[in-house]
C-alpha cells in the first residue's frame, strides 16, 4: 500500500490505546495504524519519536464573528479557526443564533455564509433559539437532519435570548422527537418554572 504521508515512530494515544506505531495518511484521511508501515514512494515521511501523536481536540463552545452588546467578537471563522489549530484542536462548534423574527434557516445559512469562505479546519453548528413559532419548531427536525443536532435556549437576558416556558417545553418536546439535544444557559434564579401559580394556570388552559 503506497501512503501520502507517513508519521512514523509517535506514541499514538486514541480513544483505547497508547501504543508506538506508524500513521499512514491518503488524501486528508488515515488509513492505517501499525507497526513498520511501508515508506517507499510516501510523498512525506515525518519522524515523530519521543513525540506524543493524538487526534485534534474538538472545541464545543465558541463564539467567533458574534455580535454581542454593541460589539462584535475579536476573532472571525479565519482567524479563530487557525489560532484553535496551531493550539491542536480541528473542529470547533460555534453558534448559530436566531434572531427574533427570524427562521431557524435563515440563522443556519447566516452562520454558514460567515464560516464557509474563512474556516481552515473543520466546523458545525448548535443553534441558538430565540423565537419559536409553529413554522420553526419543524424546522427543528430538518436541522437535525442536517446535522445541526443540538439547541441552545437561555433562561437569561430578558428582553434577548431569554425564553418563557411556553417557548422552552415544546421546544424540548420537539428535539426529543428527532433524537436532538437542548442545551440550557441559566444566568439567574426566579424562574417562571419555579412559580406554582403559572404552571397551574397553563395546566387550566391546557385543560
Amino acid at each position: 500500500m503506497r501512503f501520502d504521508t507517513v508519521i512514523r515512530n509517535g506514541t499514538v494515544v486514541t480513544a483505547t490505546d497508547t501504543c508506538v506505531a506508524d500513521i499512514g495518511i491518503i488524501g486528508d484521511k488515515i488509513s492505517a495504524i501499525g507497526a513498520g508501515l511501508p515508506v517507499e514512494n510516501a510523498g512525506r515521511v515525518i519522524d515523530a519519536a519521543n513525540h506524543l501523536v493524538i487526534p485534534g481536540g474538538i472545541d464545543v463552545h465558541t463564539h467567533l464573528d458574534m455580535p454581542f452588546g454593541g460589539t462584535t467578537s475579536a476573532d472571525d471563522f479565519e482567524t479563530g479557526t487557525i489560532a484553535a489549530a496551531f493550539g491542536g484542536t480541528t473542529t470547533l462548534i460555534d453558534f448559530a443564533i436566531q434572531y427574533r423574527g427570524q427562521t431557524l434557516r435563515q440563522a443556519f445559512d447566516t452562520w454558514m455564509k460567515k464560516a464557509q469562505p474563512k474556516a481552515v479546519t473543520d466546523y458545525a453548528f448548535h443553534c441558538i433559539i430565540t423565537d419559536l413559532g409553529s413554522a420553526q419548531l419543524e424546522e427543528m427536525g430538518q436541522l437535525v437532519r442536517e446535522g445541526v443536532t443540538s439547541f441552545k435556549l437561555f433562561m437569561a437576558y430578558p428582553g434577548g435570548f431569554m425564553l418563557d416556558d411556553a417557548t422552552i417545553f415544546p421546544s424540548m418536546r420537539q428535539a426529543a422527537k428527532h433524537s436532538g439535544l437542548i442545551d440550557f444557559s441559566r444566568h439567574a434564579p426566579g424562574r417562571e418554572a419555579f412559580r406554582p401559580d403559572l404552571h397551574a394556570r397553563r395546566k387550566w388552559r391546557r385543560d
